[in-house]
């Protein structure tokens, strides 16, 4: 939410302009021929995510995910305030139509609509900029139609989703949940029942029991509190997004009946069956070796980017043309063309200076303008007396000037007669 109104380097943290093609991420401006970077960053992310499943299992699903996290920490907890607990909230659905709960009901959706839109503004923040953004909320929505027509689109689908929807796209569409089995294995960390300690269950009915019997007292406790309905006691199951609901569930009643806590809790399968979970295997350090090669080669690329960069290329003419100047020495003019790029958001404009005071730069443009994002070439001569060259070439070093502050140093190899 906070990332797009967060100023870096005068650019918002995270900016997704696809009409412009232009991205900013954390200060750094990349254009959409640098998309080949993405694959660093959507890699990276898949290869976190199969290592975060390996060792904590569906840890994404219950704290990070924003389906969750906006459900749970913001939507479900608007909902108790204003219409009670679960038993209270299914004692006023089943209600008929009174002031009531039409005012309940219309007071909710309202909160869940304003806090909607405020979410949805966050979210287009990232593709048009918060500059526009905010021109666009005090304009008429026809001057704005297709901004307009995409808010309102999804404010609705957030507002279906989180309002009622809800995890039922966890178990019915999310594609994680079907393949997360794959990612881990008997030392990954789930919320697990202790079948062990728990069977067989308890019968409340039936006193002076004499049969040995768990600690389970079979209240469905777990069951009632679960987001996707399903009984952890049945062992892992796709459903379960690892929320931890039933944990603490069923710790409230070990507590009452005086037993230890625990029952239900993150373990892994095979800490169940009385071995230690190994953290460092064959499948987190594949992992982590993928993700550290990923991440310094990312790194590297960045590192090596420049914002503006200067190609030097010999013009397809004569090698060398040789002068004389006014005093009857003999000069050498070689012609270049230089490619110039500008990687950044803003306009520059820049110029070719010679290190070398004998070297004498000849410009058809002075200095040369450069949009933001775009590229331009210019043609230049290099003028410099003959007694520079040393077997036939002279090498100098060029500084490459912007107007925004921006220099570096380029070498260049003149020729002339040997």
């Amino acid at each position: 939410l906070l990332m797009p109104w967060i100023q870096i380097k005068g650019h918002q943290a995270l900016l997704l302009d696809i009409t412009h093609r232009r991205f900013a991420i954390l200060g750094i401006t990349f254009w959409a021929h640098d998309a080949p970077m993405l694959v660093f960053l959507i890699a990276g992310a898949a290869l976190t995510l199969g290592l975060v499943t390996a060792i904590w299992g569906r840890a994404w699903c219950g704290w990070a995910c924003p389906q969750t996290v906006f459900i749970d920490g913001l939507f479900r907890k608007i909902e108790r305030l204003i219409e009670g607990d679960h038993l209270a909230r299914k004692k006023l659905d089943n209600e008929k139509i009174n002031l009531k709960k039409i005012y309940k009901k219309s007071l909710k959706w309202s909160v869940f609509t304003a806090i909607t839109l405020v979410i949805t503004h966050s979210f287009i923040a990232y593709f048009v900029g918060t500059t526009e953004l905010a021109k666009m909320i005090r304009q008429p929505p026809f001057e704005n139609p297709l901004s307009f027509s995409v808010m309102l689109a999804i404010t609705g689908l957030i507002l279906f989703d989180f309002g009622w929807f809800k995890e039922q796209f966890c178990t019915v569409l999310c594609p994680y949940g079907r393949f997360q089995s794959l990612l881990m294995d008997e030392h990954s960390s789930l919320v697990v029942y202790d079948a062990k300690r728990g069977e067989p269950r308890k019968n409340l009915e039936i006193q002076n029991q004499t049969a040995p019997q768990g600690d389970c007292i079979n209240c469905y406790r777990c069951v009632q509190v679960c987001p996707t309905g399903i009984d952890i006691r049945r062992g892992t199951q796709l459903e379960c997004i690892a929320c931890t609901a039933c944990i603490d569930a069923c710790d409230d009643v070990m507590v009452k009946i005086k037993k230890p806590i625990g029952l239900i809790r993150h373990d892994s399968e095979i800490a169940l069956q009385g071995k230690k979970a190994k953290i460092f295997r064959t499948r987190t350090l594949l992992y982590s070796f993928l993700i550290l090669g990923i991440f310094i080669g990312f790194i590297e690329t960045v590192i090596n980017r420049k914002e503006i960069e200067a190609t030097f290329v010999r013009a397809t003419d004569t090698p060398y043309q040789e002068i004389k100047n006014s005093l009857g020495e003999s000069e050498i003019i070689n012609h270049f063309k230089v490619d110039l790029s500008n990687q950044s958001f803003k306009n520059e404009e820049i110029d070719l200076k010679s290190l070398n005071k004998d070297v004498e730069f000849i410009m058809n443009a002075h200095p040369i303008a450069v949009q933001a994002g775009n590229k331009n070439i210019g043609d230049f001569f290099v003028k410099f007396p003959k007694k520079l060259l040393v077997n036939g070439k002279v090498i100098i070093n060029l500084n490459v000037l912007s107007n925004s502050g921006i220099s570096f140093k380029e070498e260049l190899t003149l020729v002339g007669p040997y």
